[in-house]
């Protein structure tokens, strides 16, 4: 595996979000078109466990026009998969995108028991948004199907990104054991080296939601050429990656929402977005939840964006250099379970 040691600022992450007019998601696809003729977009496919960094990361796929989205998996994390889903197809339709398919993963991680995370995410996954019905469907194939076949269809082409426990991507190496080798490129948020744990003193909670799916895949990708080793954006970096206020209101402007998109630390606990644009209105009222209980835990008026950077990341790998390292997962340590363990030595 290889690990990020240096980034971009994340606010240029962040920021990179777009907005939901009309006349702009139409020529992001007019780009985006132009840029597959000459093989420079990224077919992508992405897992995720949506949750506020999440959406904002799939936001700024769906706004790059380095991006081409295949396939969107819903996996349970920080809430059940069946809401993760009915995000993914809200902010579809918030973004005005074509239609991409989104697949329901499994419902429960591949032993134990599914914990979500509503006090970080809230209790639809999205803060204090109240995104809107969907008239889209789920697929028919499984998430796991999903990442199977699309691969297949196109080997050595698609970069995969997961922001969320590795469930769906474990399942899909039973059906396709080859998928290593079919996949050009492997970006996972997730793991905790050399750094404290955001779910318990040593671990990560993608990983720790899951633990025996990430160490199914950290073993399937054991091996391979440096250039086919998963991008691993750990904690000690997406840490670093901060969303402030005045990001949103950066955002806000570019996209002409009005009035100024403002989230203040005193603001009435009831206070919620007032902007023209719907996507800026509903890309604010999550993160104000998630600043909030970034607050809370005594980290400041900011909200980390651990997603969009691992994004931006599939998109571009350059924007971080990486550190190779062989990655295993502590699946028997009473304090430990769930600890990502590298081997920086080749010990």
């Amino acid at each position: 595996m290889t690990t990020p040691r240096r980034h971009n600022r994340g606010a240029q992450t962040s920021r990179r979000g777009g907005s939901g007019e009309a006349r702009r998601s139409r020529a992001t696809r007019t780009r985006r078109r132009q840029r597959l003729h000459d093989g420079s977009v990224t077919p992508v496919v992405i897992d995720v466990d949506t949750g506020i960094d999440d959406s904002l990361a799939l936001v700024f796929l769906l706004a790059s026009p380095d991006a081409e989205i295949l396939g969107i998996a819903s996996t349970a994390g920080n809430i059940g998969a069946s809401q993760v889903a009915a995000n993914n197809l809200a902010w579809l339709d918030l973004c005005e995108a074509p239609p991409i398919e989104v697949a329901v993963g499994s419902p429960v991680p591949l032993v134990i028991p599914l914990r979500t995370t509503e006090d970080t995410h809230g209790p639809q996954g999205i803060g204090y948004a109240v995104l809107p019905s969907s008239q889209r469907s789920v697929s028919t194939r499984s998430a796991a199907e999903m990442w199977v076949d699309l691969v297949r269809s196109r080997p050595d082409e698609i970069t995969g990104l997961v922001t969320g426990p590795l469930t769906n991507l474990a399942l899909a190496l039973r059906l396709e054991p080859e998928l290593p080798h079919l996949l050009r490129r492997l970006v996972i948020m997730g793991g905790a080296f050399n750094y404290a744990g955001n779910t318990t003193p040593t671990t990560e909670w993608n990983i720790s939601v899951d633990p025996e799916a990430a160490k199914v895949v950290f073993d399937a990708f054991s091996g391979l050429p440096a250039e086919r080793r998963p991008i691993v954006c750990a904690l000690d970096i997406t840490e670093r990656i901060e969303m402030r206020a005045e990001h949103l209101e950066r955002l806000g402007a570019r996209a002409g929402s009005e009035p100024p998109e403002l989230i203040g630390e005193s603001d009435p606990a009831d206070a919620r977005s007032q902007a023209s644009n719907p996507l800026i209105r509903h890309l604010s009222d999550a993160v104000r939840f998630y600043m909030t209980f970034h607050r809370h835990q005594g980290l400041g008026h900011i909200s980390h964006m651990h997603d969009p950077f691992a994004a931006a990341v599939a998109l571009d790998p350059a924007l971080a250099t990486t550190r190779s390292a062989t990655v295993d997962v502590e699946l028997a340590g009473t304090l430990t379970r769930g600890m990502t363990v590298a081997d920086w030595t080749g010990m």
